[in-house]
């Protein structure tokens, strides 16, 4: 009997545990209580950490050629999941604030100065060029985008920069609100933007088709996400195909945000992931992030004084960064602390669909 159960533990995973699989397990476990405990964007983080909890637990198998979440993982591999994100994203959007006001665009262009930015530090820091890429575009602060590029220019990195992109995405409303109120005076804060015009049912119809004419024309590589983005936004807006735009709104994102979470998790194995250069990414994943945030309310406040003082409130310009909706609402949540009576999310509604625009375009 002892035998027996000598044999049986010895042949599990406990024997063959090292330390850098347990420290994984304690990393994915924080991820899990950020998730459920803070809910830190628990539909992204709860999938990324179990995935990361089930690869690291030792002879799973789970990514091994012929495991469960390996055959999960050609989806991001051949650049499925991605656009099919963009599609239910772009089917929960309104760009309705972008097009009554498109002076929103050149915010939600000046926060992806972050990408520029750290893709130059990246360089510096002896990473190639396709890496530097794929590490710079989680100051975007999207996801999907990240995921898409990382599959196609550096793989290997795959599991750092997603854990990273999504981190710093769910952690938006503590990093952003001290950068804002260090660049802006209280009086800036304060400023009471106008209200929006209506925007037309042909305009919001006509917008998706010519931006992806228009950007497919001059960046073509960046067509299988705006495409699907703006092919999600037209379901949503034509009005003749709810049942479609319910589904990508629903059923389909949701789907594929579960397969996608636990698969980018499953990257995560301590071999690839313990790694000094996984410290690196970290650190300029939130240089990314920072300096996209400080790049749109500097313009924000540029663009204020140009226009004589009143017009637009600086606070707005940090949800240039594509992490839609929430980016939004921390504009909305800082400005109206300092004066109860400002409603500023649609405002900022605009240049945070301008990010996410601009982050897969750049």
């Amino acid at each position: 009997m002892i035998e027996v159960l000598i044999d049986f533990f010895g042949s599990g995973g406990i024997p063959s545990m090292t330390w850098q699989q347990l420290l994984m397990l304690i990393v994915s476990c924080v991820l899990l209580y950020l998730a459920i405990g803070k809910k830190f964007e628990p539909l992204l983080l709860v999938p990324i950490a179990f995935g990361m909890l089930m690869t690291n637990l030792p002879l799973s198998g789970v990514m091994d050629e012929g495991g469960l979440l390996n055959y999960f993982y050609y989806g991001i591999k051949l650049g499925i999941f991605p656009p099919l994100i963009f599609l239910g994203v772009g089917a929960m959007t309104d760009f309705g604030p972008l097009i009554a006001n498109p002076k929103s665009l050149f915010l939600g262009a000046a926060a992806q100065f972050g990408i520029f930015f750290t893709f130059i530090g990246a360089i510096m820091l002896g990473f190639t060029g396709q890496e530097a890429s794929s590490i710079a575009i989680i100051g975007g602060a999207d996801g999907p985008t990240a995921i898409f590029l990382t599959s196609q220019l550096a793989p290997h990195l795959l599991g750092p920069i997603a854990v990273a992109a999504y981190s710093y995405m769910a952690l938006v409303p503590i990093i952003q609100p001290p950068i804002m109120k260090a660049l802006t005076s209280k009086k800036e804060r304060m400023i009471k933007m106008e209200q929006l015009r209506n925007v037309s049912k042909l305009e919001k119809i006509l917008f998706p088709i010519l931006v992806t004419i228009v950007v497919s024309l001059l960046l073509p590589s960046a067509t299988p996400l705006v495409g699907m983005l703006m092919f999600g936004n037209l379901l949503k807006e034509s009005g003749v195909t709810d049942r479609l735009s319910k589904t990508a709104q629903n059923e389909l994102i949701n789907i594929v945000t579960i397969l996608l979470g636990i698969s980018v998790g499953a990257t995560a194995q301590a071999e690839q992931f313990l790694q000094w250069g996984t410290i690196q990414i970290i650190v300029l994943g939130v240089l990314a992030f920072a300096v996209g945030t400080a790049g749109g309310v500097l313009l924000g406040k540029l663009m204020n004084k140009l226009m004589g003082g009143n017009a637009i409130n600086p606070l707005i310009g940090s949800a240039g960064v594509s992490a839609v909706p929430m980016a939004a609402r921390v504009s909305q949540v800082v400005g109206q602390k300092e004066n109860p009576s400002n409603f500023l999310l649609m405002h900022a509604m605009g240049p945070n669909v301008a990010g996410v625009i601009g982050s897969a375009v750049a």
